[in-house]
């Protein structure tokens, strides 16, 4: 073992007492079972609530991972679209689809119906900035007679299912957009999904940014949860989470660091294979990298194999491209990207390299990042946040690169879409402030094609366009870690990352 690694598993340690008894069930009381089921579940989260509980950016995933919100379809396996909230679906045209609704009831009592579906839909198409899911698309949606909803899209959509699955468009009650807007929330509308949501884990309580409580929602139509509820709690440091599962103060760990796998009980280590790519992303717009020239040096500059090897200890493969070996197909698909500008002299040029320490690995890659960069010619300033403070100023493009790591298939399940949400002019997660012409114009062309494998061949045309612009170093495809005690059944252990408790999850 490392200095480094012997250092930071001794401070791991002296956390352990600190943690101590803090994930008692609520109101002070044990987990014990309760006589119509399991006991409540206690989860230790990578990451905080960063808008409110918003389903319009992060905090999405963080709702569906705790089984509290649902959409209308569901990512099966294989990433296919399959019945959530609408049992059925057919597409009447080229501009819109058919959904029919299956029987189910709000956390709040009331029913889910084509009016109510509509209007959370209508909400999250006129949500700024809009969720990653639709960006570059304009969707209307309308009751159509009983238990039908019809959704249209400006253009052609032939993924309207797969982007119905995204957790930035679960379906909520009318309740939760009567808040108008939040003051302190930026642009982003204020939607509450305590309480107005349809998964099988109701939101009782937000206590800041720290801890949640849930409990089961008896009426859910999957069937009653076997947990009576859970109780959650977000804690960015890796080490800290790793510590609570190990002493058995809480059930469940999520994003356990590499370096703490060995630290846990072998029968408690999940390891996942999954569609998340980091990533050092390049701010195009301004500063350093707003020269061509510099990107090529610094891509130059990197070595992928070193990170994979080291940093990640053999839990994630070099970086191939935006889309890695999660997606069987990229690899016989991809493109050689062209267009790429020669690599200029970095002359000592400053930059600010930013990023977030939720995820555990990411400030060690940065930190290796800015010895490689520094040895090309770069001086670089580090920056490490929590997401929930690094955010904003990400999307304002206020650092010149940023660690970050992305499931490449989380908004939607649709490939393009990520392309358009991260590398178009108008993408609502472009956080390399990217805007070239033939990038849009290819990101336009894959998200035209119905056809499946004319749609593979199109969105690997699209990531060599966006790799010819050096906006975006693919660094690693990322193996994820959970820490499940070993009395826990249930857990998911998705690819997609969007599923972590449901139905079946128990102690």
């Amino acid at each position: 073992m490392s200095p480094l690694r012997r250092r930071r598993f001794a401070a791991a340690l002296l956390l352990a007492p600190l943690l101590s008894g803090c994930f008692a069930g609520r109101d002070g009381g044990s987990s014990s079972p309760d006589a119509a089921g399991g006991g409540r579940l206690r989860v230790a989260m990578a990451f905080p609530p960063a808008e409110h509980f918003s389903p319009y950016g992060a905090d999405a995933t963080l709702l569906s991972r705790l089984g509290v919100t649902e959409g209308l379809t569901r990512l099966d396996a294989n990433g296919t679209a399959v019945p959530a909230l609408a049992e059925s679906w057919t597409r009447e045209n080229g501009h819109s689809w058919l959904f029919t609704l299956r029987d189910a009831t709000f956390q709040d009592g009331t029913e889910v119906t084509p009016k109510t579906v509509a209007a959370s839909l209508t909400h999250a198409a006129a949500a700024k900035p809009v969720p990653a899911a639709l960006s570059g698309v304009r969707l209307t949606a309308e009751a159509a007679g009983d238990r039908k909803v019809r959704i249209s899209t400006a253009d052609p959509d032939p993924a309207l299912p797969l982007r119905m699955s995204s957790p930035g468009l679960a379906v909520l009650s009318g309740k939760a957009y009567e808040g108008g807007k939040k003051a302190g929330a930026g642009t982003k509308d204020t939607v509450d999904p305590v309480g107005t949501a349809t998964g099988p884990f109701e939101l009782t309580e937000v206590t800041g940014t720290t801890r949640a409580s849930l409990d089961r929602f008896d009426d859910y139509w999957g069937g009653r949860a076997q947990a009576s509820g859970v109780d959650a709690r977000f804690i960015a440091d890796g080490a800290a989470r790793t510590n609570a599962l190990r002493t058995g103060d809480v059930d469940i760990a999520e994003a356990v660091p590499v370096s703490q796998a060995a630290s846990l009980d072998g029968k408690t280590v999940h390891e996942t294979g999954t569609a998340r790519t980091t990533s050092l992303l390049l701010n195009t717009r301004k500063g350093a990298f707003a020269d061509a020239g510099l990107r090529a040096a610094a891509r130059k500059a990197i070595d992928t194999s070193a990170l994979a090897k080291g940093v990640y200890e053999g839990h994630a493969d070099p970086g191939k491209g935006i889309f890695g070996p999660a997606l069987t197909w990229a690899e016989d698909k991809r493109e050689k990207p062209a267009g790429r500008a020669e690599a200029a002299a970095p002359n000592g040029r400053t930059l600010t390299l930013a990023t977030y320490n939720n995820r555990p690995e990411l400030p060690e890659v940065a930190q290796v990042l800015q010895q490689q960069l520094e040895k090309a010619g770069f001086k670089v300033e580090l920056t490490v946040r929590d997401y929930a403070r690094l955010e904003s100023d990400a999307l304002d493009g206020k650092f010149d690169a940023i660690v970050s790591a992305r499931n490449t298939m989380l908004d939607t399940g649709d490939p393009v879409s990520i392309l358009a949400s991260d590398y178009t002019c108008k993408g609502s997660y472009n956080l390399a402030q990217l805007c070239d012409k033939k990038v849009d114009a290819a990101v336009t062309e894959a998200a035209g094609q119905a056809d499946t494998a004319e749609r593979q061949d199109a969105t690997m045309a699209a990531e060599a366009a966006v790799l010819g612009t050096d906006a975006v170093v693919p660094l690693v495809h990322q193996r994820i870690i959970t820490g499940v005690g070993t009395s826990v059944q249930g857990v998911t252990y998705d690819p997609y990352e969007r599923a972590l408790l449901g139905t079946g999850t128990r102690r």
